[in-house]
């Protein structure tokens, strides 16, 4: 039976993860803390597909119970800033004013805390994949690992003990979702995510690798299992599947590290 392996949270939108041991669920059947935060610049959000320059941004994040932590520069150069401890306004100002001294233009923090800022409104739960996936698709490029592939494609819940591909079992046709329990929690399996540019750039740099996209639809297609829905894969870049709460009840359980993960 496939296994949670990894839990990843991206506490502010095309900044870097985190691991994490486990994860709280919310109302919408998101993950707690997971794009609870967006920049947000004259134009809109600032993310990957528009700005290549936030690869480039030296920052880390953290979660700490129910804060929230940005690290921007390295060593003695280093300054962390709190967006949920008393004071945090304050310091959340001084972390606009360095993030509008980078981008060159006045930046905005905004927050969502009932299910955060997810790329697909339909299917606002987390995206899963399993290991086996990650390691099949690095070795369609040879210069790039295992590591490199979980930080091009961001996805949440990272399953092992599976073949690759196992996650397009867990979505039908359109609009027939599959129902999955992860632990205790139910989730509906909905779509493979279709992917951006984002994952075609080398996630510190942004540079883009040439023919990452001809190569991965290629590849994919060539090695699409024989147990997933082709009617969902009208283009084959598409990888990890989508997500959504499968009833109400979901708000405030947990997933963890260790739990089974079947189809329900």
């Amino acid at each position: 039976m496939p296994r949670l392996a990894r839990i990843w949270l991206y506490p502010v939108k095309s900044l870097p993860g985190v691991a994490v041991s486990e994860a709280r669920l919310t109302g919408r059947g998101g993950l707690a803390h997971d794009r609870e935060y967006v920049l947000r610049d004259r134009r809109g959000i600032i993310n990957g597909k528009r700005d290549a320059r936030i690869h480039q941004l030296d920052a880390r994040c953290a979660v700490d119970g129910d804060e929230v932590l940005v690290t921007l520069g390295q060593g003695a150069d280093a300054e962390t800033f709190s967006l949920r401890a008393a004071g945090a306004a304050s310091q959340r100002a001084k972390l606009e004013a360095r993030l509008a001294q980078y981008f060159g233009e006045p930046v905005r923090i905004e927050r969502d805390s009932d299910g955060g800022f997810p790329d697909d409104p339909e299917a606002p739960g987390p995206t899963i994949v399993s290991e086996a996936s990650l390691a099949e698709v690095a070795r369609w490029y040879p210069d790039l690992s295992l590591g490199d592939m979980r930080r091009r494609f961001r996805a949440n819940l990272e399953l092992d003990n599976c073949p690759p591909f196992w996650e397009d079992r867990l979505f039908g046709n359109p609009g027939e979702p599959v129902r999955l329990r992860v632990g205790d929690v139910h989730l509906l399996g909905t779509n493979p995510c279709q992917r951006c540019v984002v994952p075609t750039r080398d996630p510190s740099s942004g540079s883009e690798l040439s023919g990452f996209q001809r190569i991965f639809v290629a590849r994919r297609r060539a090695t699409l299992p024989a147990w997933a829905n082709r009617a969902q894969f009208d283009f084959c870049y598409r990888f990890a599947t989508n997500t959504r709460a499968a009833d109400r009840e979901i708000g405030g359980k947990i997933i963890r590290v260790g739990d089974a993960v079947d189809i329900h």
